[in-house]
């Protein structure tokens, strides 16, 4: 896996009022119906996201305290990738939380958690190839 993050995602309360406050504090927001991108640089982004919906798609539980509400993203530049990097981390004994699939949102991934109980989304997405590393590129 290259050491790289493409969107840090935090789970919120009430996207609205979430992706109002950044933006109010003047950072550019990019809304859809279920998810607020933030341009953080040319190749990062954060990402504002229902608590609920994170929680549903990860498939941890925010009861047993394990969970923080923020998922770190590695976008890779396809799903073969995604299953590449979660097949590698298999192998070193990392715990996979959820097996990469087709995601409602139109991309593909799966997750990991840390030693800390962070939780990482090794993800293909094609609407954001911008953000995206190529695991065979040296």
């Amino acid at each position: 896996m290259k050491s790289h993050i493409s969107v840090i995602t935090l789970g919120v309360a009430d996207l609205k009022k979430s992706t109002d406050f950044y933006e109010n504090l003047g950072f550019p927001v990019e809304r859809s119906q279920d998810i607020t991108f933030i341009k953080v640089s040319k190749n990062m982004r954060m990402a504002l996201y229902g608590l609920d919906d994170m929680v549903k798609e990860s498939g941890v539980s925010t009861n047993t305290g394990d969970f923080s509400g923020i998922t770190l993203a590695h976008n890779v530049i396809s799903k073969e990738q995604v299953d590449s990097v979660i097949e590698e981390a298999r192998l070193k004994d990392v715990e996979i939380i959820d097996e990469p699939q087709e995601r409602h949102w139109g991309g593909y991934s799966g997750y990991f958690k840390d030693i800390d109980g962070y939780l990482w989304e090794v993800a293909y997405n094609p609407f954001s190839p911008e953000i995206a590393v190529d695991e065979d590129e040296l």
